[in-house]
């Protein structure tokens, strides 16, 4: 039972990528997902997560309205959609389920 990272990198600002979060030995449909991040030097921070039903998703103020999170349930990933990154957005971004232990994540860095 694992999540694993992957779609980070260097992006300059302004910028757009697209994180996948696919999952293995579970079904992600029916669980509750989260995004969140780490900067250097900060603790971790909550930047979307959908319910368990896919039928709502927080976003917190820092990212709402240039983060998308969505879910593939054929796939078994979710996925989060990131524009107009700002410098602020680079961090190691990680997914997470009730049922699984962190990951090693995938490393976003937003710099010219």
């Amino acid at each position: 039972v694992q999540l694993v990272e992957s779609g980070g990198g260097l992006v300059q600002p302004g910028g757009s990528l697209r994180l996948s979060c696919a999952a293995s030995g579970f079904t992600l449909s029916g669980n509750a997902v989260s995004w969140y991040r780490q900067a250097p030097g900060k603790g971790r921070e909550l930047v979307a997560a959908i319910s368990s039903a896919g039928d709502s998703i927080y976003y917190p103020v820092s990212v709402k309205g240039r983060f998308t999170m969505s879910r593939d349930n054929a796939k078994n990933t979710v996925y989060l959609q990131m524009n107009s990154l700002k410098p602020e957005d680079t961090a190691v971004y990680y997914c997470k389920t009730w049922n699984t232990a962190w990951g090693q994540g995938t490393q976003v860095t937003v710099s010219s």
